[in-house]
């Protein structure tokens, strides 16, 4: 703890936000969701430290793509991407800040594609429309946590609707990719076993992304900000999200305190200590022990792991600012060259500095560490 306490006054989540603004002026280039994790840790640091110029990154970036009537620059609804929803949570925040009509009509119109969104015979959403009968673990992160938000502030009119969906997307993508042995969850789950890398018995993908748990574990502890304390799904939710970490934790590296790029093969030959994995499950830890949903216990594996991050990921440049190394680039499954969820696959993937994903959830996991000790 008292680690961990001496992390927290070192004010990471300042000195990176600043080095983004340093670095990334301007965001700008698509609607795409590493955008919005990046804009979901600069909210947290904006409301820990009240300083506007945190408020103004997120709203120059989001006008450029929202525009006075609503309509959101190169999005395309028609394409069913889930991962085009995940923006929309810096559009609400942008709502709650100012009350501006194009930030709720924006909002609106992502909530309309869920309307629409394809969805597994269970009523659970496909990752994408080009991934048919698919859930991603990755996916639950990018909508349930806008469509829970979104319930709160402008769909109070269906938000009951709405919770007991949110709480399906969850409870169905935790089922179905749930490994009985090791109480992780795979990557993925295709409903039909059509995919080659899909086990033709359980339908799953064949590994463990350590990611892709990361985007899970983010986004229960974010849905539940938002879902009613009498939701009669919320227990079970509570208890998803505390069997994941408690998984998550048996496979956290006793030498560095992080986590791997294929979780379950710590020191297996290209394997390697991944900085997004390790941020997220960073976060949710945070957040779940400030929130109450863990007990204190749980202090020393966030200890060690925000340790391990900030002397194994972060660097400092010649000119003060910080750098994110170690993050894995990006990571799929399915499409065209063809993904095939293995070992080999994942570790093959490039590597990369100031990756936005990585940047993002280190952002989240420090505001949520130094809340811890205000």
């Amino acid at each position: 703890m008292k680690k961990l306490k001496q992390l927290a006054k070192a004010n990471y989540s300042v000195r990176m936000s600043n080095s983004v603004l340093a670095k990334f002026p301007k965001l700008i280039d698509k609607w795409q969701y590493d955008y919005g994790v990046v804009f979901k840790g600069f909210e947290y640091i904006y409301e820990n430290t009240g300083n506007e110029e945190y408020f103004e990154y997120i709203k120059k970036n989001i006008d450029y793509f929202v525009q006075d009537d609503g309509s959101i620059k190169k999005y395309s609804p028609e394409e069913y991407n889930i991962d085009h929803i995940n923006n929309g949570k810096a559009v609400l925040f942008l709502y709650r800040k100012t009350g501006e009509e194009k930030y709720r009509k924006a909002a609106q119109l992502l909530r309309d594609q869920l309307k629409t969104h394809p969805r597994t015979v269970e009523g659970g959403f496909w990752h994408k429309k080009i991934y048919p009968h698919q859930m991603w673990l990755d996916g639950i992160y990018m909508g349930s946590p806008f469509y829970a938000e979104y319930a709160t502030l402008i769909g109070q009119d269906e938000a009951e609707e709405i919770f007991d969906d949110v709480a399906k997307q969850v409870i169905l993508c935790a089922k179905h990719t749930k490994d009985p042995i090791t109480g992780l969850h795979f990557h993925g789950w295709d409903e039909r076993r059509e995919q080659k890398w899909a086990n033709k018995i359980t339908g799953c993908s064949p590994n463990f992304w350590g990611r892709a748990m990361g985007w899970f574990a983010m986004a229960i502890v974010d849905v539940l900000d938002f879902l009613p304390q009498d939701h009669q799904s919320r227990e079970t939710i509570l208890a998803i999200f505390k069997q994941l970490i408690d998984a998550v934790l048996k496979y956290q590296d006793p030498e560095t305190g992080v986590w791997y790029q294929v979780v379950n093969f710590i020191g297996r030959n290209g394997n390697y200590p991944e900085a997004s994995a390790s941020c997220m499950f960073a976060y949710a830890l945070a957040k779940g022990i400030e929130k109450g949903y863990l007990d204190s216990s749980y202090v020393k594996a966030l200890e060690r792991a925000y340790e391990g991050i900030i002397y194994r990921f972060v660097e400092e440049d010649e000119n003060g600012l910080l750098n994110l190394n170690g993050v894995c680039m990006v990571a799929g499954l399915g499409g065209n060259p063809y993904r095939d969820g293995s070992y080999e696959y994942y570790i093959s993937e490039p590597i990369k500095t100031n990756d936005l994903k990585g940047i993002g959830a280190f952002l989240k996991a420090s505001a949520w560490i130094e809340r811890l000790f205000k």
